[in-house]
């Protein structure tokens, strides 16, 4: 087991290394020039402009560049083109929100994906499980930011209900409790819309593997033994086929992370997508760099997780 978490992420590093070149390669060349001093902007005069990228290096070679963001990166002292604030620092302030959002987002996909695809793979071959086929494969295909439009206009317009930011301004909250639930309605709508897709993948994970481990040899075992068919479904081929998710921990979150920044803009979250966005829009090229890094790093550590608990809960499985 250490020998293939050390292998992982020894393969893991140079994966993070080559992620971060490409990153910052495709960012710094894409068409436009950095904030503050766009070429557009009269107001800035260009000694100001030379100033500011002698400050921040943009004159020197794009490979001394790399060197300089990501020696930066790891000793704090990357700055932000936008406000020169230390990257990390502006990061962080995010951090939590997002880790809030897509633990939700996770928790919510494992557990309703689970009960979802047990109760299809209990009715297989039925209309109620192609029904439920079809509800899947709507939701899958069914783009994020468009149900979060439909919910905007649907609660906001309609029904008057503050769904943007992390809590409603201008209301008097009575006592903590009431503040508290508030800041918990505003992570649950973005939250739940966020792990539609991951509910209906997951569901489709579970009811395949649930009818596959049916068909196998204990299986027939335990029914000529004359179990109930009760007991044979939970306690035999659901346990064993349950391992979906722990694999898709690290399915869930690339496209969690991914989706988080277009339904974090939707909502006014204040948290690591949005900021993604807005220095984006900004082309405030540290954070862009920074962000792409964290990200993938996250990604990789959670791909390394499910597979070292896949191992946990099936000890089978060979990593050596």
């Amino acid at each position: 087991m250490l020998n293939f978490i050390f292998r992982r992420l020894l393969v893991g590093s140079v994966l993070l290394v080559l992620i971060s070149i490409v990153s910052f390669f495709t960012i710094t060349l894409a068409p436009g020039a950095p904030y503050p001093w766009g070429e557009l902007n009269p107001k800035i005069s260009p000694q100001v402009k030379e100033m500011y990228r002698k400050k921040f290096h943009l004159d020197r070679p794009l490979w001394e560049q790399y060197t300089l963001n990501m020696k930066g990166l790891f000793t704090g002292e990357l700055r932000s083109l936008k406000d020169e604030r230390p990257v990390l620092e502006r990061i962080f302030e995010r951090l939590p929100a997002t880790v809030l959002l897509n633990v939700y987002s996770i928790a919510l996909a494992l557990v309703f994906g689970l009960l979802w695809g047990v109760w299809s793979a209990r009715r297989a071959g039925t209309t109620a499980d192609m029904l439920s086929s079809v509800g899947a494969f709507a939701l899958i295909a069914l783009p994020g930011f468009w149900i979060a439009y439909l919910a905007l206009i649907g609660l906001v317009n309609f029904f008057g209900i503050p769904v943007l930011g992390t809590q409603s301004y201008g209301i008097e909250f009575p006592n903590g409790l009431t503040q508290l639930l508030d800041r918990l309605w505003h992570i649950v709508l973005p939250g739940t819309i966020l792990a539609l897709g991951g509910i209906a993948v997951q569901s489709r994970y579970i009811r395949a593997t649930v009818l596959e481990a049916l068909q196998e040899d204990y299986i027939r075992t335990a029914r000529a033994k004359g179990l109930p068919e009760e007991e044979v479904f939970y306690r035999h081929a659901l346990r064993n086929a349950i391992r979906p998710l722990i694999t898709g921990i690290g399915a869930l979150l690339p496209a969690l992370i991914g989706g988080s920044l277009i339904i974090e803009t939707i909502f006014a979250y204040p948290g690591m997508g949005r900021l993604g966005y807005e220095a984006a829009i900004e082309r405030d090229y540290p954070t862009l760099v920074a962000l792409n890094f964290i990200v993938a790093a996250l990604i990789l550590l959670g791909n390394l997780l499910s597979d070292v608990l896949y191992a946990v809960v099936d000890p089978r499985v060979r990593l050596e």
